[in-house]
């Protein structure tokens, strides 16, 4: 059976091998926080401008921030100066555990300044990226790249292998080209190749919405670790789930829809926290949409959710439907021990 636990990447013990990947405008400290109260050994920042960072740009610095909580954490950069990226690793490895390069982004608005996927064309870019970055970095760097920039020039492995031998401690692979962005399925026999070329860990991702995905990207590719991203959203107990699932083989049951208005609403709370009442009540209009996916007549929530002003009046929304959850839960007990 897959050991979920334990994995050493550049000498930073990892408790669990079921990441959660960085996501831009979406792996702020609370969804961190969240992800390792369920069980996640590795979590990312969002990624953060290189150039950025050596200026001290005050957004930047707010985006690596990290709690004390979160640890081990990685620190994810973009960018395409080897040279501001190397000075980057150094000023951000003060905080971080692990600085991850982002060959992989797929925006328009990143690619066409040169950055995140637009790399995977430039194979020597990147080895010149990695290898300053290794040589005066205070922690373990390592790199997540995609198949490629098509499906006619498919090269992880080329791209892998240069960043293995460039010093580099770990490499995730998202198996979707830049063309694709998100869309169709990922190919996760990119993977499966990936880490028949190389001998760091492989960190697999890509198309994980359940715990038997995890176990079958296993099963198919052979990787050292999962890496978890839009699946988790508004579900941090995939994490959780996934883990048992791999180690027992037992499927657990999905959260109830009090336990979903629960967490959001203790979400709500720890958003607030980190960002201030004015922009949480904004930032979390997106995430009630992800807590609430498949719940029956929440469409008034989500529609009063827009106006939320302060904390108080969102507690009060949040609330309110999570008294009519916990009814609707204790009736369907009721009928369950009747039947």
């Amino acid at each position: 059976m897959w050991n979920t636990r334990e994995i050493n990447i550049g000498g930073v013990i990892i408790p669990t091998r079921i990441f959660s990947a960085p996501m831009a405008g979406i792996s702020n400290i609370a969804i961190r926080l969240q992800a390792k109260e369920h069980g996640a050994g590795l979590v990312y920042t969002e990624m953060v401008s290189a150039e950025a960072v050596i200026r001290n740009n005050i957004k930047s610095l707010k985006i690596m921030a990290i709690s004390p909580d979160e640890h081990p954490v990685a620190l994810q950069l973009f960018g395409h100066n080897p040279d501001a990226i190397a000075e980057a690793s150094v000023i951000a490895g003060k905080e971080a555990d692990i600085i991850d390069i982002n060959f992989g982004c797929p925006a328009k608005t990143v690619v066409n300044s040169g950055n995140g996927s637009a790399l995977m064309k430039s194979p020597e870019i990147i080895r010149e990226i990695v290898s300053k970055s290794v040589k005066i970095a205070q922690c373990p760097i390592t790199a997540k790249i995609r198949s490629g920039w098509d499906k006619d020039s498919i090269n992880a492995i080329e791209i892998a292998k240069i960043i293995e031998d460039c010093g580099a401690s770990a490499i995730a692979v998202h198996p979707r080209t830049r063309s694709q962005g998100f869309s169709g399925m990922s190919d996760w026999n990119i993977i499966a190749e990936v880490k028949k070329n190389v001998n760091i860990p492989v960190i697999g991702n890509g198309d994980i919405y359940e715990p038997e995905d995890a176990k079958a990207m296993l099963d198919r590719t052979g990787c050292d670790a999962i890496m978890i991203g839009r699946g988790a959203l508004g579900n941090p107990w995939l994490f959780s789930r996934t883990l048992s699932y791999i180690e027992t083989g037992i499927s657990t049951a999905e959260p109830s829809n009090y336990e979903k208005l629960t967490k959001l609403m203790k979400f709500a709370k720890m958003l607030v926290d980190v960002q201030g009442e004015y922009t949480a009540c904004r930032e979390i209009r997106k995430f009630i949409k992800w807590y609430t996916k498949g719940m029956k007549n929440i469409t008034e929530m989500r529609s009063q959710a827009m106006h939320v002003e302060s904390l108080q009046e969102l507690t009060e929304l949040i609330e309110s439907y999570i008294e009519i959850a916990e009814k609707e839960e204790f009736t369907d007990q009721i009928m369950s021990n009747k039947v």
